[in-house]
C-alpha cells in the first residue's frame, strides 16, 4: 500500500497578516485633515458670499470660485478682497499685490494725465521704495500744478532721501509759504533738518526753537537739545530734554510707545551732559 501523504499547503505570504499594511491614518492626522477641510469650507463660503454681495464683477468671480477649488477662492481673496478692504499685508507678502497696484496707478496717470493721478502714483512708488521713478511722477504733477502741495511735499521727501538738501529745502520752503500748517509740522521739521545740513548751527537752532514752540515733536526737541549741547549751553539742553521726556510720559500709552526710541536717546544724552 502506498503511504498516506499529507497534503502540501501553499507557502504563506509573509505580508498577508501584517496589520501595519492595512491600518488607516492615525487619529491625530484624521483630526488635522478634518479641521483643515472645515476651515477651507468656511473660507470658501465666505469668499463666495462676499463676491455675490459686494463685487461689481460678481458673475465672473462667482464662477472662478465655484469651478476652480481650492485656488479660485484664494485668487479672489488676494486679487479682490484684500485691495477692496484696504488690509495691510505683512511685509513679506506685500510684493504680491504691489506691482499690480503700481501698474494700475501708472495707467491712470498716463491716461487721465492730471496732477492728482501723478501724485497718487508718486506716493505709491515712494512707499514701494522706487524713489527715482517716484520723483519723476511728482515732478510731472508739479509741471501741471506748480502749487500742488502734495506733489511738492512728496518731491521734498525724496530729495531729502537722496541727500539733495538744497532742493529739499527749496521745496519744503515753498510748501510752508503756501500753508505753514501743512502736515502738522512734518514739513517744518524737514526744513529744519535741511538747515542743520546747509546753514550755520545758530540759524538751525533758532528755527528749531520757533518750530518746537508750535510742534512738540520728540525728534525736533532732540535735535534742538543736540545743537544746544554742541554750543556749550548744557543747561538749556538739559531743560529741553527734560521737557521732552515730560511730554512723552504725559501722553497716552499708545502714542508714548511710538516715541520709545527718542525717549531712550534723551535719557542717554542726559547722562552724558555735565552737571550744572
Amino acid at each position: 500500500m502506498f503511504a498516506q501523504q499529507e497534503p502540501v499547503s501553499p507557502p504563506q505570504d509573509p505580508y498577508l497578516n501584517d496589520p501595519t499594511l492595512y491600518e488607516g491614518p492615525s487619529l491625530l492626522w484624521s483630526l488635522l485633515e478634518s479641521g483643515f477641510m472645515f476651515l477651507y469650507l468656511v473660507f470658501w463660503v465666505w469668499m463666495l458670499v462676499d463676491c455675490l454681495r459686494k463685487d461689481p464683477d460678481r458673475f465672473l468671480w462667482f464662477w472662478v470660485i465655484l469651478v476652480f477649488p481650492p485656488f479660485g477662492a484664494l485668487i479672489y481673496f488676494f486679487l479682490r478682497w484684500l485691495p477692496t478692504n484696504q488690509v495691510q499685508l505683512p511685509e513679506f507678502a506685500r510684493p504680491l499685490l504691489r506691482q499690480r497696484r503700481l501698474n494700475e496707478l501708472e495707467t491712470a496717470a498716463m491716461q487721465i494725465g492730471n496732477a492728482y493721478q501723478f501724485v497718487r502714483w508718486g506716493d505709491a512708488l515712494k512707499d514701494a521704495g522706487v524713489f527715482q521713478k517716484s520723483l519723476a511722477a511728482y515732478q510731472q504733477a508739479i509741471a501741471k500744478e506748480p502749487d500742488n502741495l502734495q506733489a511738492l511735499w512728496g518731491a521734498a521727501q525724496v530729495k531729502m532721501k537722496f541727500k539733495d538738501f538744497q532742493e529739499a529745502q527749496s521745496l519744503s520752503q515753498k510748501v510752508l509759504s503756501i500753508d505753514p500748517e501743512y502736515k502738522f509740522g512734518d514739513v517744518s521739521l524737514l526744513y529744519c533738518k535741511t538747515l542743520c545740513e546747509l546753514d550755520t548751527p545758530e540759524k538751525a537752532r533758532e528755527q528749531l526753537a520757533i518750530h518746537t514752540k508750535r510742534w512738540r515733536q520728540p525728534e525736533a526737541l532732540f535735535m534742538l537739545a543736540t545743537l544746544e549741547a554742541d554750543a556749550g549751553d548744557h543747561q538749556a539742553a538739559r531743560k529741553t530734554l527734560q521737557s521732552m521726556l515730560l511730554d512723552i510720559n504725559g501722553s497716552p500709552r499708545g502714542i508714548a510707545r511710538k516715541f520709545v526710541r527718542w525717549k531712550s536717546k534723551a535719557k542717554r544724552m542726559l547722562r552724558k551732559l555735565p552737571n550744572a
